[in-house]
């Protein structure tokens, strides 16, 4: 039966992205093509979905800021919107019961308001991976979304514990003491060295603290955040995040694959579910209106609220204690399958030209914008620099080191990572904050003495954004660009890149001539005996 699963969800996957459909929508197509031909799911696809969800969460927590959850723009803009949710959603679904709408009809204030909170939640999975495949996870509209998610996930780990048949312990108050265990957790990874003994660490760790969580009546997945929250910051965690990656991916298809194994819909079922996902553009628009309130830039507003335009998993846990409590009718869980589903599908169809969107309806989106702006909502502009690098990770930085060491350019390093501005700032480097993406940020740069940008993004498609604002705004000087696979290589070039750099293939080359000078030395001592 396991082999049936991989085959299906690796078939529909595929063909999702032949059509330039993100692979979990094929992941979910499968799930309930193989529930309607009767394939009964095992226990083992249960146990592959609890492995994925933990370590996204383990994964999330490690590269989590927690003073960051206290910034206004988030602890607001998650409780603010989930309290608007639930209140127009529940009169709305008590209308929709005057109506006498299947499904809708006989609901009591008491049901509405737990269908609201269903769908207040966003899905932790599927926003983050759609953060991830663009590589925006360190952005700034990609830490609101994250930060909003975890204050979603928090309100829904207090509603399971509250709903659920046990409470929690006395012993729940020793978790107060975790953080006395921090010293002792960063020694133990870096004691793993960099082998297979660091993402086997990274699986203890994120069990053991579900263990933990459990045994003192906590849901485990709130367990596994805690224990990697203790580990961010830590120079171990961004690797360890990186082991972690292929593994997470690969478990979170056991995820998508289950949410098709909820129930069989009928079509009455799909025609209410299709009623809640057409209200995820209205959802969308209040996170956007409301960010906007709390003084964001309409752009950083905008990709978070679309970032945020889905359902979650969580309201299927919602559903499923109103169920048990007799509050619902068992029909309702199937509903929010569906309705999570579809939300899966519209959020990644959405993102996928989401900053062509903005490009599009900028002038729009700009006049909701307050005057006053955050801090970080600021724009920052290079000043007198003839290169620009953009994306300052270790690629970048060695490229704006070897410029300014060695050719004596003035150089300017353009990073959306706030805290890894600040540190090449404080090393004497400079580099602003800025997103290479935002059409707004190139409108009030100077392009006249800019010579040479090269762009030393991980994604092309981000690189490839980045080349149509240049066109747009009349960049004549040169591109340059890195790869790390051939057909990305040719697609760059095919976009006008002067010079994309494989940095797999041409590390071998950059070895030699970091060394060759070893031996034009020894050859000379030899000439001088």
């Amino acid at each position: 039966m396991d082999y049936i699963w991989f085959s299906v969800a690796f078939t529909c996957g595929f063909l999702a992205k032949q059509v330039n459909l993100p692979p979990l929508v094929g992941y979910l197509a499968a799930g309930f093509g193989l529930h309607a031909l009767g394939v009964t799911p095992e226990a083992s696809l249960e146990v592959l979905s609890d492995l994925g969800v933990t370590l996204l969460l383990f994964t999330i927590g490690l590269k989590l800021n927690v003073k960051s959850l206290f910034k206004m723009e988030i602890w607001a803009g998650a409780t603010g919107h989930m309290g608007a949710i639930v209140i127009i959603t529940t009169l709305n679904c008590m209308i929709f019961g005057s109506l006498g709408l299947l499904h809708f009809s006989g609901l009591q204030w008491s049901a509405a308001a737990l269908i609201g909170l269903a769908v207040s939640f966003s899905s932790t999975v599927c926003a983050i991976k759609i953060l991830e495949e663009r590589s925006e996870m360190r952005s700034r509209h990609g830490q609101i979304a994250i930060g909003i998610l975890i204050i979603q996930d928090i309100a829904a780990v207090l509603f399971v514990t509250l709903t659920a048949d046990k409470s929690p312990t006395i012993w729940a108050l020793a978790l107060l003491a975790l953080p006395l265990l921090r010293p002792f957790l960063t020694q133990l990874l870096q004691r793993c060295g960099h082998g297979e003994l660091l993402p086997l660490a990274g699986f203890f760790l994120a069990f053991s603290g579900g263990e933990l969580f459990e045994l003192v009546g906590l849901k485990a997945h709130l367990g596994a955040l805690v224990i990697a929250v203790l580990l961010s910051g830590d120079s171990k965690a961004t690797e360890l995040s990186k082991s972690l990656m292929n593994f997470k991916d690969l478990f979170l298809i056991g995820f998508f694959l289950s949410i098709g194994f909820t129930a069989l819909p009928t079509l009455d079922m799909i025609s209410v579910a299709l009623i809640m996902a057409i209200a995820l553009p209205i959802k969308a628009i209040m996170f956007f209106l409301w960010l906007t309130r709390l003084k964001l830039r309409s752009r950083s507003a905008f990709l978070t609220a679309l970032s945020l335009a889905n359902y979650s998993e969580f309201g299927l846990i919602v559903c499923s204690a109103a169920v048990s409590a007799s509050i619902l009718q068992k029909e309702w869980l199937v509903i929010m399958a569906l309705t999570v589903a579809f939300s899966f599908v519209f959020s990644s169809i959405l993102n996928a030209y989401a900053h062509s969107l903005y490009s599009r309806w900028r002038d729009f989106l700009k006049n909701f914008e307050r005057p006053q702006r955050l801090i970080e909502d600021r724009l920052s502009t290079p000043e007198n620099a003839n290169i620009l690098v953009i994306g300052m990770g270790r690629v970048g930085t060695g490229a704006y080191d070897s410029l300014t060491d060695n050719l004596h350019k003035d150089v300017c390093g353009v990073e959306t990572d706030r805290a890894r501005v600040d540190r090449h700032c404080q090393e004497g480097r400079n580099v602003i904050a800025a997103d290479a993406e935002d059409p707004d940020f190139w409108e009030q740069v100077n392009l006249e003495p800019v010579k040479l940008i090269m762009l030393a993004i991980p994604s092309p498609l981000d690189i490839l954004e980045v080349v149509t604002q240049l066109n747009q705004m009349g960049y004549r000087g040169k591109t340059a660009a890195t790869a790390r696979y051939e057909d990305d290589k040719e697609d760059l070039i095919a976009a006008g890149i002067d010079v994309v750099f494989n940095f797999y293939q041409k590390a071998g080359t950059g070895f030699a001539d970091e060394t060759i000078h070893l031996l034009e030395t020894g050859h000379e001592s030899l000439e001088s005996r």
